[in-house]
């Protein structure tokens, strides 16, 4: 599949979530000289502090600092096209779903992805189900989404496998033997995410996660996908 398309929009809630959910995947893109672009709808800090109007000061160093965590991630991973939009984390389910949607729907209008990856519905995280909801609207099969050919969802660890009541189910795997050391390294950028094991969001966990993955696919190291949809031409 990565071979056959050429134009992969990645659609996330925050900043590390490209990582998480396919780091390995867009450092293959960008190996395979794909054209790639990343959209990260929610800033992913201000949901930490109890007062906005009290540490707004602090949350918008915050807010930065992430966003150049999240450009150096992605340069590792070979990315050069991404845009961040900066909603309220841990909010996105107060914005109308047509609003975080037409984000969605104007970045297909410019970059004319054929294909769209984003997160899982079962994840815990309630941003991150709200995307997912979002890039579904979205590429729903009308006339003016009709080049979407593919929406596929990826996991996020600390998320998608604490939803214990629902378990996310990959039917697609992308063999990242060459990527896992790129991977955790962009990770690792976001100097206030990266966590020591047995935390499932560290370094071992990441691997640990991929070598599974690899053992279910007869690869080493692996990502996994669910696809959503999948049209042929």
């Amino acid at each position: 599949m990565l071979k056959k398309f050429k134009n992969f929009l990645i659609v996330v809630a925050h900043p590390d979530d490209e990582v998480l959910g396919c780091g390995g995947t867009l450092k293959k893109l960008s190996k395979l000289k794909k054209n790639v672009k990343v959209i990260t709808i929610a800033e992913g800090s201000s949901c930490r502090y109890k007062n906005l109007v009290k540490y707004k000061q602090e949350i918008n160093k915050s807010i930065a600092l992430r966003k150049k965590w999240g450009i150096q991630a992605l340069k590792d991973l070979g990315i050069k096209n991404y845009c961040f939009y900066n909603l309220s984390c841990g909010k996105l389910n107060s914005y109308p779903i047509t609003d975080v949607s037409r984000i969605v729907e104007e970045e297909i209008s410019k970059f004319k992805p054929e294909i769209i990856i984003t997160h899982s519905d079962y994840d815990v995280n309630l941003d991150h189900r709200t995307v997912y909801q979002s890039c579904l609207q979205a590429t729903r099969p009308t006339k003016s989404s009709s080049k979407i050919l593919g929406l596929l969802s990826f996991e996020i660890l600390s998320s998608t496998e604490w939803k214990y009541s629902k378990i996310f189910e990959p039917n697609y795997f992308v063999n990242i033997d060459k990527e896992i050391n790129f991977k955790v390294k962009a990770l690792k950028r976001y100097k206030s995410e990266i966590q020591s094991f047995p935390h499932p969001r560290s370094a071992v966990g990441i691997n640990s996660l991929a070598k599974y993955r690899g053992m279910q696919s007869c690869n080493k190291y692996a990502e996994a996908f669910k696809i959503v949809r999948l049209y042929s031409e």
